[in-house]
């Protein structure tokens, strides 16, 4: 993965600086410009890989179509947009878009699940977006905050969306987000 990369290219580079004498060896410091320079790539990759590039011109809904095509051979992905589903800030698409790319990853490695369905709907005070996997579900109390878990609730959060799990054992697993068309609930994180 590119980070362990970054963080193996950092050691180095500590290690090379911890070395250096005060009057410095010429070659370490073009080692260590090198270094750098490779680092700065790399994060500039890592930033460009963040971003959907193609979402603000294809549009949030034919970018999820496309991820929902690309998945389609490891498992059964429909999505229903509701009529009258407007554009939003790109901000909120492109959250929105990692967050149902999180969740079917993480439902694609660590469910047995066999149909994942996204449902958007518009309202005039929000927006909701629910996800549901028909897998064996978890235990929110007991289940491991692994990445994924925390990622999808960092992006909800950024949103100033609420949400809620429901999971159920062998019943699978649910997501309800509602993001407010003003980008704010008032004192609350997350559904009651």
């Amino acid at each position: 993965m590119i980070h362990d990369d970054i963080g193996n290219r950092l050691n180095i580079l500590s290690l090379w600086m911890n070395n250096l004498d005060t009057k410095g060896d010429e070659i370490i410091k073009k080692n260590i410009y090198s270094q750098m320079a490779s680092l700065i790539d790399a994060a500039r990759s890592i930033s460009h890989s963040l971003y959907p590039v193609n979402l603000e011109s294809v549009g949030f809904v034919l970018y999820v179509e496309e991820l929902i095509a690309n998945l389609s051979h490891k498992i059964n992905i429909s999505m229903q947009v509701m009529p009258g589903y407007g554009k939003k800030d790109i901000f909120v698409e492109v959250q929105l878009y990692r967050i149902i790319q999180e969740f079917t990853t993480n439902v694609i490695k660590h469910s047995t699940a066999s149909d994942i369905w996204i449902y958007i709907k518009d309202y005039p005070q929000n927006m909701s977006v629910i996800i549901t996997d028909n897998g064996q579900g978890f235990d929110y109390n007991l289940v491991k905050k692994g990445m994924g878990i925390k990622n999808i609730e960092s992006r909800i959060k950024s949103m100033n969306a609420a949400h809620k799990w429901k999971s159920t054992l062998n019943k699978g697993t649910r997501l309800i987000i509602i993001i407010p068309k003003n980008n704010e609930f008032p004192n609350q994180n997350s559904l009651n």
